[in-house]
């Protein structure tokens, strides 16, 4: 007798699997000291600028994940969307458009909640402020954030991506997991030459980065792929790399 996954439990846990390999890797990376000169901060300030442990950052992560698991299996669940929906000419096409919808819809909401939870003080001080604990970003500390902004903004974000979009489960493995491997790159800390996604990607580690600090904690709230929300709002900080001192 075959045993196969289904797509839904594929789309559910995929996402999950590549959020730990990709930022183990640089985790695995970070341990290098010849890379030292490649992070936006140094491994010192990582250590110690930074309010909350790593262990409570994993168990923060995990926790969130649980969640999100359980509004994604319910989701395909109910959606019951087809997997042979796109025919052979023109799925290449309709893969894009649904690409890009999904992009331009999780950046849009994500942009109004993120921002809303800066300006909201009561909002701030009790949910958002636990992900700014991180003062310096590393890659697995991408999700980590209080369970009720993990389903505010990025399980429900990835919904509405899904739903609107049109995309079925199985091509929302592909999409998800794209999307995760984006965060958490926007959170490695690390500026690697030939980087693809801080090459054709405004919205990266270095752009993010500023948000986490103090100065630009009112800008570049916009995540993971475009800043136009910051450019049309008057939200933008441009970012610029330089040397650390020795």
């Amino acid at each position: 007798m075959e045993f196969a996954i289904s797509d839904d439990l594929l789309g559910t846990f995929v996402p999950i699997l590549v959020y730990w390999l990709y930022s183990g890797l640089y985790v695995f990376l970070g341990s290098f000291d010849r890379l030292e000169n490649y992070r936006l901060h140094s491994k010192t300030d990582e250590d110690e600028k930074n309010l909350v442990s790593k262990t409570t950052v994993v168990k923060g992560v995990i926790l969130q994940q649980f969640f999100q698991a359980i509004v994604s299996v319910l989701l395909f669940k109910v959606t019951g969307n087809d997997t042979g929906s796109v025919n052979q000419h023109s799925s290449l096409l309709v893969l894009a458009r649904q690409f890009v919808i999904a992009m331009l819809v999780m950046d849009t909401w994500q942009y109004f909640i993120h921002r809303y939870m800066h300006q909201n003080k009561f909002l701030y001080r009790h949910i958002h402020a636990l992900h700014h604990r991180l003062v310096v970003p590393y890659a697995f500390g991408a999700l980590y954030n209080h369970p009720i902004e993990g389903l505010l903004n990025d399980t429900i974000g990835g919904a509405l991506s899904f739903l609107l979009s049109g995309m079925s489960p199985r091509v929302s493995i592909f999409f998800f997991s794209f999307a995760t491997i984006k965060t958490v790159d926007d959170h490695c800390g690390l500026w690697l030459p030939g980087n693809f996604f801080q090459v054709f990607f405004k919205n990266n580690t270095a752009y993010h980065d500023i948000h986490h600090q103090l100065y630009g904690s009112k800008y570049n709230f916009a995540q993971p792929f475009f800043v136009m929300w910051d450019r049309i709002l008057g939200t933008y900080m441009p970012y610029s790399l330089e040397k650390r001192a020795g």
